[in-house]
């Protein structure tokens, strides 16, 4: 490992896996996603798909015989196909994931590869300018 330059896929690879075993990442998500339906990006998609949705069953009976699948499968390649869901997921992310990015992610981040790097040499205290 320390033979590695930075930016190496190996020690890339080393370093994410590392973090996945801390279960960084998995408490990013439990984060982002505690705060992600009360955002107004999540609701107002959430209402844009709902309205879609709708929409579209609004033009359908309603029979014993209907295919429930297929008709499912239509309605989820329209949604896709709109596009609603790629903007409202960008937007989602900007009020759920950006804020977080410098002040709570990146901190630990950086903690968690310092200690990977150099094992034991690691102090709570940040370096002296």
């Amino acid at each position: 490992m320390a033979g590695l330059p930075p930016g190496d896929p190996q020690l890339v690879s080393m370093i994410v896996n590392h973090l996945k075993t801390q279960g960084l990442f998995d408490q990013f998500r439990r984060d982002c996603l505690a705060d992600v339906d009360t955002k107004p990006a999540y609701l107002n998609l959430k209402q844009r798909v709902d309205n879609f949705v709708s929409n579209h069953l609004s033009n359908h009976t309603w029979s014993p015989h209907l295919n429930k699948n297929q008709l499912r499968n239509n309605i989820r390649q329209l949604v896709l196909q709109s596009g609603m869901l790629e903007q409202g997921v960008d937007r989602i992310v900007a009020q759920v994931v950006d804020p977080k990015i410098n002040h709570t992610f990146r901190p630990q981040v950086e903690r968690v590869v310092r200690e990977f790097l150099s094992p034991g040499s690691y102090s709570d205290e940040p370096p002296l300018p």
